[in-house]
């Protein structure tokens, strides 16, 4: 029988949660009349809201607290009865995950096998044995559904009015409609590895902005607001600091209104992607042909140098693989996605 009533267990991180959307579009094609809900930790739910293909959201957060985080798993699992699921998918590979949607009552249960938790699935997928994106991956999830790989992209959606609201943000700082909006992302949560170094950063906003009406804006949380002040210091008021300012989905929406994205291989990245914002992505300690953005990736600078990809989180050596991407390079690249910018 068809599934009347899916659950959707998404990613933890932004990169992957975006990278993991598609499932949701191929979900609501195979079946038009169910219920899809996406289960997603906050604030990365955020991210889902106003999704096309889905009826419900299903949040939660994970307390550090025992005694807390222990009712509150209970929490979880009692709402996950009282849905009656009868399908559910893992994007996520851990062992609790299953675990939640065995005690969920969840009576089909398609996950990839590992971390011992292979008896909890109904339906294991096997993993690729050869590399591909995460994206196709990810689809992977739904062949026992007879759904074959499909050439839907990773998607966000956002209204008109929550993209006028969030630019509020930039027109307070002096940003006015018609300027150049170059937006740039110079962390990455993994760490400094993956990372293009700061000063180039500041030396490449400091030569855009040199140029009349275009605007430069950093993002980044708020654990990234000192790097981006050090970023930021000495350069003129047309360079914007917004690290820990935005919430999820108005980051989002100011992505979605750059210009051009100057980023590392980060959330941020796959939210421009998902949005075909023009981009440019520097890939060194991570794999391109599996997380590089998706469709784009002629978007990637890539210096193929030996130890290159590490999945180091901070590089052990000479850090060539960043040095090596100079800021002329970054900047001609810049001027050729802007059309008569010079």
């Amino acid at each position: 029988m068809e599934p009347q009533n899916i659950l959707v267990r998404m990613p933890n991180w932004v990169g992957d949660l975006v990278m993991a959307t598609p499932i949701l579009a191929d979900l609501r094609a195979k079946y038009p009349e169910a219920s899809i809900t996406a289960m997603c930790k906050t604030p990365l739910c955020e991210l889902l809201k106003e999704d096309k293909s889905i009826n419900e959201l299903f949040c939660f957060t994970k307390p550090q607290n025992g005694f807390l985080r222990r009712q509150v798993k209970r929490n979880i699992i009692d709402k996950m009865i009282q849905g009656k699921y009868d399908l559910g998918l893992l994007l996520t590979n851990s062992f609790s995950s299953a675990w939640w949607f065995w005690q969920g009552r969840v009576p089909r249960r398609i996950g990839f096998p590992g971390h011992m938790r292979r008896w909890l699935l109904s339906d294991p997928v096997a993993l690729p044995e050869k590399k591909e994106h995460q994206v196709v991956t990810y689809k992977r999830l739904l062949e026992p559904l007879g759904i074959p790989i499909s050439t839907t992209k990773p998607r966000l959606y956002v209204s008109d009015k929550e993209v006028l609201e969030a630019k509020e943000l930039l027109h307070q700082r002096g940003y006015r409609s018609g300027q150049t909006l170059i937006g740039m992302n110079p962390g990455a949560a993994y760490g400094s590895a993956k990372c293009w170094p700061p000063e180039k950063f500041k030396e490449l906003a400091s030569r855009l902005v040199a140029r009349k009406d275009t605007v430069v804006v950093f993002f980044g949380d708020a654990s990234m607001d000192l790097l981006i002040k050090q970023i930021c210091q000495g350069l003129p008021e047309s360079v914007m600091n917004l690290a820990g300012v935005t919430s999820l989905r108005e980051l989002a929406c100011i992505i979605k209104s750059c210009d051009v994205l100057v980023t590392n291989d980060s959330g941020p990245m796959h939210i421009g992607s998902a949005f075909n914002v023009p981009l440019i992505a520097f890939f060194g300690s991570t794999d391109l042909e599996k997380t590089g953005p998706y469709g784009q990736s002629e978007a990637v600078i890539h210096k193929k140098v030996s130890c290159s990809p590490c999945f180091k989180r901070v590089c052990p050596i000479d850090f060539r693989c960043m040095k090596e991407i100079t800021v002329d390079e970054v900047y001609d690249r810049v001027r050729k996605l802007l059309k008569g910018f010079s």
